[in-house]
């Protein structure tokens, strides 16, 4: 049986580095893609009992276990209710850590995008913080690999981290990283977190440009936002290396000519040649291809969630998710009975397990915390879809998937079509619209409901009749039931809007200057509420007017 350890190898990780002993780092770090299905399903179900017996002895626990101690998975799923963040909210919004299974080793926050709670509160223990660091190291590994067993990684990496800072989980991963391997992070971690997220970028660029840059670990859109910086020439990417300094000057030299000699302009891949990229966010599937283009490799994308931790990571296929066994349990609510509860709020929907979900279905993930965390059967509000039962091309014998959408980020017209974030990310790239930003919202006139798209464009010359057809042609290519609604319903579905040059700018100044947080200062790419979409038609309105 093929077991995964969850400490590791007891001897450290550099000490295996420098006997050459890689095996036994990939295997530390990476194990867990020898797991066969049933020996997955074994991982979960021991530890699911262990986290048990922690929850009964507390009071949250008492309450989310109604008092009982399941002794089985089926006793567990039969007793204990699915649960939403209303639930925890009277206790993790005052921190009350003596509610806990263990007293925390941090808290953790995320931007409660539901539109219920501006934030979200998450005790993190011990043990789940170690084993979220070690795989986070897993997929920077993956990120460099060409193969089973094959990575790249060596003492003194340079590793600029492109996350929110902490509070937010991303932002506490650095100093564990750094026990767990001795990384040199652009800019020095005690340094970033005193900068703002902006800051902290553009710091850490202008430091890769004279020290080099191994891995990024972040976001797409950042990575993409600096490739276009680049694009626009030196003086556009605000790259202030441009100094005396040798290595800079070198560095640069030697882009320019390769840039020249393949007639184009710099991009990143010219100053550096990154090992792995590490991203995350709704819109990485749909950047991948721009971040190949500007940095030279395709992102490894991970899934996570504040509340679970990391649930699962792309291999060096770069292709589909492959799931962690032991940060969280999982179920999955399928599509059916998600649509269903939505509808009637009071009905439980019915779950499957892992080794009961089929290819080509969605579903709600669900998840209950391991090691010492608290959320029980906690519907996170995601949904994912399983693409396949196994990865035939790397040997993964465990079901695969890829993130489909939010539960509440989904744009009904009709009852025909249901638009998601992602499907819309990917029209408008696919479109060729060189857009800043954009957000959408289900409008309704009369009897009849269309989606409406806001898009500040990068290139004033393109006219609104251009950009909605290019949109709608796009859509009707991505979506056979997009294109129906014109060819059986005769509907036209799709308005546009195209915003004034700064209009997402002003929007963020505005929200800085009234206290937002970095989660908040953006308007959500599926817009349900009217102050946030009168907030930016305002910003829209002063771009005209100046």
């Amino acid at each position: 049986m093929t077991m995964i350890s969850t400490e590791g190898d007891t001897r450290s990780t550099v000490e295996l580095l420098r006997q050459g002993r890689r095996e036994k780092i990939w295997h530390k770090y990476c194990g867990f893609l020898d797991l066969s299905l049933p020996e997955f399903m074994e991982i979960q179900e021991r530890l699911l009992l262990e986290q048990i017996e922690r929850l009964k002895g507390c009071e949250l626990g008492k309450q989310l276990l109604r008092g009982q101690t399941p002794k089985s998975v089926e006793e567990f799923r039969r007793v204990v209710p699915l649960m939403k963040y209303e639930v925890y909210e009277p206790y993790l919004s005052q921190k009350q850590e003596d509610v806990l299974p263990e007293k925390p080793l941090s808290w953790a926050r995320t931007s409660g995008r539901s539109g219920e709670y501006d934030m979200k509160w998450a005790p993190v223990s011990a043990e789940f913080y170690q084993r979220s660091v070690q795989y986070i190291l897993a997929t920077l590994m993956l990120s460099s690999s060409r193969g089973k067993g094959d990575f790249s990684l060596e003492e003194g990496d340079r590793i600029l981290y492109g996350l929110a800072p902490a509070p937010y989980a991303s932002g506490q991963i650095p100093y564990g990283l750094l026990r767990e391997f001795p990384f040199r992070f652009l800019p020095p971690v005690e340094v970033a977190e005193k900068m703002s997220f902006q800051e902290r970028i553009e710091e850490g660029f202008r430091l890769a440009l004279s020290e080099g840059l191994d891995f990024f670990a972040g976001l797409s859109s950042v990575l993409v936002a600096v490739g276009q910086r680049f694009e626009g020439g030196l003086e556009g990417a605000k790259t202030p290396g441009l100094s005396r300094r040798p290595a800079v000057v070198g560095r640069v030299v030697k882009g320019l000519l390769r840039s020249k000699l393949e007639r184009r302009p710099m991009l990143p891949t010219d100053l550096w040649s990154l090992k792995g990229i590490v991203a995350g966010g709704m819109d990485t599937d749909t950047l991948r291809g721009q971040v190949r283009r500007y940095w030279g490799r395709y992102p490894i994308e991970i899934y996570a969630a504040t509340e679970l931790g990391t649930i699962a990571t792309q291999t060096w296929d770069y292709e589909d998710m492959t799931f962690f066994p032991d940060m969280s349990f999982l179920e999955f609510i399928p599509e059916e009975e998600q649509l269903r509860s939505k509808d009637e709020p009071s009905y439980q929907p019915s779950t499957l397990l892992l080794d009961e979900v089929e290819a080509g279905q969605k579903y709600e993930i669900v998840g209950t915390t391991l090691k010492g965390g608290i959320f029980v059967r906690y519907r996170v509000g995601d949904m994912i879809e399983i693409t396949a039962l196994r990865n035939a091309r790397p040997e993964i014998d465990l079901p695969q998937m890829r993130f489909y959408s939010r539960c509440d980020d989904v744009i009904d017209i009709a009852g025909f079509t249901r638009l998601t974030e992602k499907l819309l990310w990917r029209a408008l790239a696919d479109s060729g619209v060189p857009f800043v930003d954009w957000a959408a919202s289900k409008e309704v006139e009369g009897e009849r409901s269309f989606l409406h798209l806001y898009i500040e464009t990068r290139d004033d010359s393109l006219s609104h009749a251009v950009v909605k057809e290019r949109l709608h042609t796009t859509l009707k290519v991505l979506d056979s039931d997009y294109r129906h609604l014109e060819e059986l319903l005769g509907l036209d579905p799709l308005r546009v809007t195209l915003l004034s040059p700064g209009t997402f700018e002003r929007y963020m100044r505005d929200r800085q200057a009234l206290g937002a947080d970095l989660a908040h200062l953006k308007p959500p790419h599926i817009v349900s509420s009217q102050e946030v979409l009168q907030r930016l038609l305002k910003m829209h309105s002063q771009g005209l007017a100046s």
